[in-house]
């Protein structure tokens, strides 16, 4: 766009007038006559807020893109623990398919499943989910699923279970969470689907049964979300 000289003029003349005016409001003597002001403090304190406003603007847009890249190496990293990586051969963490799960009671209305490929066969799917009344709060969990809908693995992301008792869901606590590996709806009732001392076939802790228990429950749910849409996700 061309811009006449008539109109870089005016600007010129007007970038001169700001500059001379804010020289003249910044002179020590002008200062202090409007310091006991209520505006003029007020207009600092704005001022201050305005410049942390644009910094932390800032901050954010610069470290948004650094946050996303750590959130998917710690998923990607997740997804591998609960899916083999000879199982696929595509990206996992962008071949993905949202499914409705509000009525399964883990965690979200809508579940984000990630898709594992093999020669363009689907191989696996792995989800989270969340157990939502463990004994502390809520038990965030990852599961991986084979085609016919065997467990792969499962792990736990996060959780405020107690330590030494409850904690023992955790892979590196203990071997609990590895007793599902090969487990499915069909090779496993329902009354199966319980800890021990529920009649089911899953150890407990001692002094900490709520934990397992309610974590046998949400990965129990979390193989009916899968079986409900399995046609939908191996045949996406």
């Amino acid at each position: 766009m061309k811009v006449d000289p008539e109109s870089i003029e005016h600007w010129k003349r007007k970038i001169a007038a700001y500059r001379v005016f804010l020289k003249n409001w910044l002179e020590p003597s002008n200062l202090a006559g409007l310091r006991p002001k209520l505006k003029f403090q007020t207009g600092i304190l704005a001022g201050f807020a305005l410049m942390a406003s644009v910094l932390l603007g800032v901050t954010n847009c610069s470290t948004e893109g650094t946050i996303q890249k750590r959130l998917d190496e710690d998923l990607k990293k997740s997804l591998e623990e609960v899916v083999p990586a000879a199982l696929y051969d595509n990206n996992i963490l962008q071949d993905t398919l949202s499914i409705p799960s509000a009525d399964y009671n883990i965690g979200a209305k809508e579940t984000m499943v990630y898709i594992a490929k093999k020669l363009g066969k689907v191989t696996a799917v792995s989800f989270k989910f969340i157990a939502p009344d463990g004994y502390s709060g809520a038990i965030s969990m990852i599961m991986g699923l084979d085609r016919e809908g065997n467990i792969l693995g499962v792990r736990i992301l996060s959780h405020k279970e107690t330590p030494g008792l409850g904690d023992k869901i955790e892979v590196t606590k203990s071997n609990w969470i590895l007793s599902f590996v090969g487990r499915s709806l069909d090779n496993l009732s329902k009354q199966q689907w319980a800890v021990k001392k529920d009649g089911g076939d899953f150890d407990q802790f001692a002094g900490a049964t709520i934990t397992p228990r309610k974590s046998v429950q949400a990965i129990y749910r979390g193989l009916q979300l899968f079986k409900d849409h399995q046609t939908q996700l191996i045949n996406p």
